[in-house]
């Protein structure tokens, strides 16, 4: 086999569908986000971030750089193993307390990065429980597919949100069989919430337990940053929490809450947390810094709010479709790759806006899109530039400037 012919020929498969991923050249500028450097054949401008992750710009906060800089003198750059030997700091217990306190937990266990601590946690759970049965969402994140699929537990899949459907599954599995449903709070492709309260219903009824994944909320809803769980008043029925520390805390790691005795399970049993070198301890004290100062402040998130509303608003007046959600995600819909990326490309170098195309296999196809995360540090300025950058491009591409049916369905 001609191994390297068959690599090209994949990936020219991939350009000619459009779906082909081009990594910008970005360099984060301290004290300036959502302003960057991009650099593109050595020629390097200014761009404006509307796709980060870093939901209200931690990542910039002086406290936690300031956290970061403390510890990398106090400690020096790495954690110097795994969390089994020599990698457990101090830094590492009191983010580990913290945590748990946000989420109302006895405790919490970290990990390498949120795909991680999914893989490791509902992977490790499944296995571990004699005839489990995974009750998976239909839109689980890849790193919990991955961590169910990890486990070979029975898996059942259940129809995106749909109760009727999930307590249908619920009803035909063996009632004394141990059950554990997983799904997310915020969709981050489609911004859509869970319907919480009424999942864990089912949960104690069938008696499931439950695995919440918030990474696209801690921080980011509830009076403390806990996520939609701690704003609904729902953490205590819920048996694992599970968020990361790289999006709203602006840093690297994820992690999950729960019990004592579940928390030290997964971290007797779990692979993916005895087999890896811990986080630095300056990326720990970074996060501590910052769960601590969104545990107080409501400033951030009651400006991203208006900056989502504002965004909201103004591709509402231009009619450019876009998925309506409760949450801070913007997913404006284009459905065809090559447009998408056309779109992307043109912003990217005509107008100095980088907002990634996301495409199959990330969405359906035919669902392409740009989501747009507008955070508290954009400005007023930069919402008229994007708004008015769009509506250049959707008039250039003839997109139609209404909602498909699927998402004028979503709408009503």
């Amino acid at each position: 086999m001609d191994y390297q012919a068959y690599f090209a020929d994949r990936l020219d498969e991939l350009h000619t569908e459009g779906r082909y991923r081009v990594f910008a050249d970005l360099q984060r500028q301290r004290g300036a986000f959502p302003k960057a450097c991009h650099t593109d054949q050595d020629k390097t401008r200014e761009v404006t971030i509307w796709c980060s992750n870093d939901y209200l710009g931690m990542g910039q906060h002086p406290r936690v750089v300031a956290a970061m800089h403390d510890a990398i003198d106090r400690c020096g750059a790495g954690a110097g193993g795994t969390r089994n030997i020599s990698g457990t700091t101090h830094d590492h217990v009191l983010l580990e307390a913290e945590l748990a306190d946000l989420h109302g937990k006895e405790a919490a266990l970290l990990f390498t990065s949120g795909y991680v601590s999914n893989w490791a946690a509902l992977g490790t759970l499944a296995a571990e429980i004699p005839g489990c049965i995974v009750f998976s969402d239909a839109l689980n994140h890849a790193s919990m597919i991955e961590g169910i699929r990890h486990s070979r537990a029975a898996k059942v899949i259940w129809k995106h949100n749909d109760l009727e459907d999930l307590e249908a599954k619920l009803a035909a599995a063996p009632f004394n069989a141990p059950k554990l449903i997983a799904f997310e709070s915020v969709y981050s492709m489609d911004g859509d919430i869970a319907p919480i309260a009424a999942i864990c219903d089912l949960a104690e009824k069938y008696g499931a337990m439950t695995y919440l994944d918030e990474v696209h909320a801690v921080g980011l809803y509830g009076p403390r940053g806990g996520g939609i769980a701690e704003r609904d008043g729902l953490m205590d029925r819920l048996t694992v929490i599970e968020g990361t520390l790289g999006k709203a805390f602006g840093v690297v790691g994820g992690y999950i809450a729960a019990s004592a005795e579940l928390c030290d399970f997964v971290r007797s049993f779990a692979s993916g947390f005895i087999f890896t070198t811990a986080l630095p301890p300056s990326v720990a004290a970074g996060a501590r810094a910052s769960v601590q100062h969104l545990k107080k402040s409501q400033m951030e998130r009651a400006i991203q709010q208006d900056r989502v509303s504002k965004v909201r608003a103004g591709l509402c007046a231009l009619n450019i479709p876009h998925l309506p959600n409760p949450s801070h995600i913007i997913p404006v819909m284009v459905g065809d790759p090559v447009k998408c990326k056309f779109i992307s490309d043109t912003l990217l170098q005509d107008y100095g806006i980088y907002i990634q195309p996301i495409n199959y296999p990330t969405v359906p196809k035919g669902t392409e899109r740009l989501r747009i995360t507008p955070s508290p540090v954009h400005t007023a300025a930069d919402i008229e530039h994007l708004i008015a950058s769009l509506g250049e491009l959707w008039t250039r591409c003839q997109i139609a400037r209404t909602v498909n049916s699927r998402n004028a369905s979503a709408a009503a």
